[in-house]
């Protein structure tokens, strides 16, 4: 009979990163909603629109980006485009293909969405540049990992 492979439990240290890695994502994501609800918008709807800000993507591309179903992003793209934050276009390198992107409105909300943040301003600012930057650095490595 084989023996199960030992599992390193990992160390006190670790989990308490573990521990404040949760409580910033849970903070940031109660200080996103609270921002899309002072546009009328769910946190999904946000998000979206936030990632519109940047580039229009296809349906599939969005899903993706969001981790969903793509009959998910259709109905969140559906009422953003009804508050005409949203319109579909045909892809330029595919025509066949339909992109959505934000609207000069929709850029202005993902805008305010982003400035509306307090999450972004308050905790961040007590750090200074140097400590950003090393915050995002190493951010980007535990991601790229």
């Amino acid at each position: 009979m084989a023996t199960p492979p030992k599992t390193h439990r990992p160390d006190a240290l670790t989990m308490e990163v573990v521990e404040l890695i949760g409580d910033v994502v849970a903070r940031f994501y109660a200080d996103y909603e609270a921002a899309a609800g002072e546009h009328a918008l769910t946190g999904p709807q946000a998000r979206l629109l936030s990632l519109l800000s940047v580039e229009p993507l296809p349906m599939r591309k969005l899903a993706h980006k969001l981790k969903c179903e793509p009959s998910n992003v259709t109905g969140i793209v559906d009422r953003l485009e009804s508050r005409g934050l949203v319109e579909r276009r045909p892809d330029p390198a595919d025509r066949r293909v339909k992109v959505a992107a934000a609207t000069d409105d929709g850029l202005r909300v993902a805008r305010d969405l982003r400035e509306g943040l307090h999450f972004a301003r308050e905790p961040l600012a007590g750090l200074s540049e140097d400590e950003r930057r090393s915050l995002r650095d190493l951010l980007r490595r535990m991601l790229a990992g």
